[in-house]
């Protein structure tokens, strides 16, 4: 739920902040909605899914070498770190090999992990997260720390709610390697520079208008919107 003003952390009791959180306590019966369709839906998704969950746990431990799961730090609600939970798609210690954030055709990426990647299956374990209250199924992705101390105080805003497995950033957002090299052959910048200077405050646009306009509703639209863009 929505703290008190005074007891967010520093960092985010800034004016540019303000203003996304007067909206948001104005709607707190609507947060108390979200978190039980957050838990109602986890429940049911995990039920349903686990059978999926398993042959893709046997078909990424027989297509590379490593872990099923990959756990990464990243930032939550008021700042919060937590581990994320994802299918692997990458080779195992992928993250000392290069960049936080992936090109397209990053050498990287097993052949499994391509199809995860194509039709999103790679977010399910995710559920794990919403569950647990680490996430929300509709919010700002989740960024590692490095990208969130880029945040300007105005993008810290994004930061009032959980992070989500979707949002329209998501969907408008769901080739991102292909922006990232759109910029790189622009500026000939490094993949990081690019998703700080470029990428992240485009993404940001998109998040701070889901706080201003956030609802049950908005969020239920926002998951269907999903489900059609992955399978177009």
């Amino acid at each position: 739920m929505l703290k008190d003003w005074n007891s967010l952390p520093e960092c985010m009791r800034k004016e540019e902040v303000k203003k996304y959180y007067m909206d948001l306590a104005k709607k707190r019966p609507a947060l108390f909605a979200k978190r039980f369709l957050d838990v109602v839906l986890g429940i049911v998704l995990t039920v349903l899914l686990s059978p999926v969950m398993l042959i893709l746990a046997v078909c990424i431990k027989l297509d590379s070498k490593g872990p099923i799961f990959y756990r990464q730090e990243r930032i939550t609600q008021y700042g919060r770190p937590y581990r994320i939970y994802k299918f692997r798609t990458m080779v195992a210690d992928a993250d000392k090999q290069g960049p936080l954030v992936t090109r397209g055709g990053d050498s990287r990426i097993t052949n499994m992990g391509r199809k995860l990647r194509k039709c999103r299956l790679d977010e399910i374990p995710q559920l794990f997260n919403v569950l647990k209250g680490d996430m929300s199924f509709v919010g700002t992705r989740p960024e590692v720390k490095k990208y969130v101390d880029a945040y300007s105080p105005e993008m810290m805003a994004t930061l009032l709610l959980p992070a989500g497995i979707t949002s329209r950033t998501s969907i408008a957002y769901k080739n991102e390697e292909d922006a990232i090299d759109f910029y790189k052959i622009k500026t000939g910048k490094d993949t990081e520079e690019i998703y700080i200077q470029y990428i992240l405050p485009e993404k940001m646009k998109y998040n701070l208008e889901y706080i201003e306009s956030f609802s049950v509703l908005g969020d239920l639209k926002i998951m269907a919107d999903t489900a059609l863009a992955v399978i177009k």
